[in-house]
């Protein structure tokens, strides 16, 4: 069944360091704990493709493509509205004519330069690099490409999420029930994409997404276009259908997409990182790339380093991303969800039989990267 009405998708825009995902999260947690049906994305993570098509500079064309399958996905998979996070051209604004069944807001966060530059420099990102966001800002300040611009100088992210809603006339309005629908033919691929695909699993806190970006950073100074996915960036969809464990379906179907797009603009090989728990998943991965070369790495760590990592991460010691569940956890949470790892990792001994196994203990992302390349002869060379 096909539903005709368009699916709400507020694009929260603005300089980097402004506060975009943080805010975007907590819209979609106010949403889903209120019981909507809600996706979440970084368009960052629809765009980790290089070197950019020249005809695409900032690849914003290829990451309104992606976004149309994610929307799509999210919607079959049951999800009534849509948040997007990230940068937009500041020249032209979203394409939206790229994601026709959407009816897309774009509301601009922006805060004074002061507190964008404390902002920016408290996430740990290069001093060198402040010039470019405040000229990125000002650039946004003098466009007209955001339909609401909101000033969170000085607010919680949970007060901007407010203030977001309250002058986008309470978005979403939601029309009729929610139900899931069946994806029309050209919301996938018609074609599935061929070419290498790594992908690198393993236990909560292991280091797959650390370990991964390495190998993806080497797989592009080898001189191959290269495309980078993590798989828990592409499957913010709740409530998980009925049924499904780990939302591998979604995240199958957006991988999928992703990499057909990311094929068509250039790029030979591609590295994913994710949980991988079981056969069946490794088997929906599978299923979604039928052409593809995929090559099943698991990272495997022991208790004390699985602990180790799961502290420091829950301390800040790991990237930023959008919807964290360690992040500034208090300690006996974070000491429970180690527990949890560990028991994991053993469970993934016996349950994941035909990936290659990269013990990481007391290794270094640079050591993990090494044995990666090892053992599964990657990264590959430029065709």
């Amino acid at each position: 069944m096909v539903i005709s009405d368009l699916i709400p998708v507020l694009w929260l825009c603005g300089p980097p360091g402004i506060g975009k995902s943080t805010v975007g999260w907590e819209i979609f947690t106010q949403l889903t704990q209120a019981g909507i049906e809600a996706g979440y994305v970084d368009i960052d993570q629809l765009g980790m493709c290089y070197p950019e098509p020249a005809p695409d500079p900032g690849r914003h064309r290829m990451k309104a493509q992606n976004l149309r399958a994610v929307v799509a996905n999210y919607r079959a998979a049951g999800a009534r509205c849509v948040i997007v996070s990230g940068v937009v051209d500041p020249g032209r604004g979203v394409h939206a004519s790229l994601i026709p069944r959407a009816a897309v807001t774009v509301c601009q966060l922006r805060a004074g330069r002061d507190e964008l530059r404390q902002r920016f420099l408290g996430r740990g990102e290069q001093a060198g690099l402040l010039d470019e966001v405040l000229s990125q800002a000002d650039a946004m300040d003098a466009s007209d490409v955001a339909d609401v611009c909101i000033d969170t100088r000085g607010l919680p992210a949970a007060e901007a999420a407010r203030l977001v809603r309250e002058r986008t006339a309470g978005w979403p309005i939601l029309t009729g029930p929610g139900r899931p629908y069946e994806a029309e033919p050209d919301d996938s691929p018609a074609t599935a994409a061929d070419g290498p695909v790594l992908v690198l699993c393993g236990a909560t806190g292991v280091g797959k997404s650390t370990a991964g970006f390495e190998v993806y950073r080497r797989t592009l100074r080898a001189g191959s276009a290269a495309a980078y996915i993590d798989l828990d960036q592409i499957g913010f969809c709740r409530p998980v259908p009925a049924g499904e464990v780990g939302g591998h379906r979604v995240k199958a179907r957006n991988l999928a997409a992703l990499w057909h797009t990311y094929r068509a603009a250039g790029a030979q090989c591609l590295i994913a990182v994710g949980p991988v728990e079981s056969e069946a998943a490794a088997k929906a991965y599978a299923g979604a790339l039928p052409r593809a070369a995929i090559t099943l790495c698991r990272l495997h760590a022991g208790a004390g380093e699985l602990t180790r990592r799961i502290m420091l991460r829950g301390q800040g010691g790991s990237w930023p991303q959008p919807g964290d569940p360690l992040a500034g956890q208090p300690i006996a949470y974070l000491l429970r969800v180690a527990a949890a790892a560990v028991a994991e990792a053993e469970a993934l001994e016996r349950a994941v039989t035909g990936a290659l196994r990269v013990d990481t203990d007391g290794l270094t992302v640079e050591e993990t990267a090494d044995l990666i390349a090892a053992r599964t002869r990657w990264p590959k060379p430029a065709a």
